[in-house]
């Protein structure tokens, strides 16, 4: 009978939130080694969140990644991987592989695990949804560093992804995107989804990955920062807290944040429902970022 009880408790905690939600639209990064489980109750732990906030009457829109996926593809074509300050450098050989890793493989599975679960999902390749610059990085000496094929997300194409939402559909986007050249880019899928959460004027930006949350000591999880104000990230950055794979992360979360997105929430997907307990219970599991 206890358990019972707690059960109930616990939907009446989230009641407040499903009232508060209902109708909104929520943007959610999937990424991290959990993709790449080989148990299917971790890989479908998310699909079942989604399914549960289309339930509920929320208006989620998946943008998810796939770098290791990537990596053993490139692998088994004879293509080696190098990194440039975290950037992939991609040739035109590598940039076809990308393409077909992320947009005809991984972006299909998602879906149909969505829709296997009751949900109901729609797939776009990145380079339908996303205009982008090429990226140039800049070396140590100031020099200006080519990583070949690897974009920066620019303009958002609203249209397909709000008759798709309007439809009662979950978006699940690549993070590919055509050049203003017209050619296929490789793009980084935190910065992807907050230019897709600004575009489409979310409530919640959701970063999903093997991670708890932004640490002081990234070894450390008691050293979880919970909450997270953006007129911090530029001392965190100086202090070396914020770096390497955090940092297109935490400026994306700041950008939104400005642009009138109401909470960006870092969570850690191997966490059993992770996305629900950060949206619909009061103390949440990862880092909330606030104006």
């Amino acid at each position: 009978m206890q358990d019972l009880i707690a059960k109930a408790a616990t939907l009446l905690e989230a009641l407040p939130y499903i009232q508060k939600f209902a109708g909104a639209t929520f943007v959610v990064k999937y990424g991290g080694s959990f993709m790449d489980s080989p148990d299917p109750a971790v890989r479908e732990g998310v699909a079942r969140d989604i399914v549960f906030l289309e339930a509920v009457e929320l208006n989620p829109v998946v943008v998810h990644g796939g770098g290791k996926a990537i990596t053993r593809a490139l692998d088994q074509s004879g293509i080696q991987t190098h990194f440039v300050q975290g950037q992939r450098v991609t040739d035109a050989a590598s940039v076809e592989v990308v393409d077909r890793v992320l947009s005809r493989e991984i972006n299909p599975e998602i879906v149909n695990t969505i829709n296997h679960l009751g949900g109901v999902a729609q797939g776009f390749a990145g380079t339908d949804i996303f205009t982008c610059r090429k990226l140039w990085l800049t070396g140590p000496t100031g020099e200006r560093l080519d990583p070949g094929f690897v974009g920066e997300v620019i303009h958002v194409n609203t249209a397909p992804l709000l008759e798709c939402l309007e439809r009662g559909f979950t978006p699940v986007i690549s993070p590919t995107a055509r050049g203003e050249d017209g050619r296929i880019y490789n793009c980084n899928a935190d910065v992807a989804a907050g230019m897709t959460a600004i575009a489409l004027k979310a409530r919640r930006l959701v970063f999903m990955s093997d991670v708890p949350g932004l640490m002081r000591d990234p070894k450390d999880p008691s050293t979880l920062i919970s909450h997270l104000r953006t007129g911090e990230v530029d001392a965190l950055k100086r202090a070396g807290v914020v770096d390497k794979g955090m940092i297109p992360k935490v400026d994306s979360a700041a950008a939104a944040i400005r642009s009138g997105v109401e909470k960006v929430q870092f969570v850690d997907g191997r966490i059993p429902h992770s996305v629900l307990l950060e949206i619909f219970t009061d103390e949440g599991v990862g880092t909330e970022v606030v104006p």
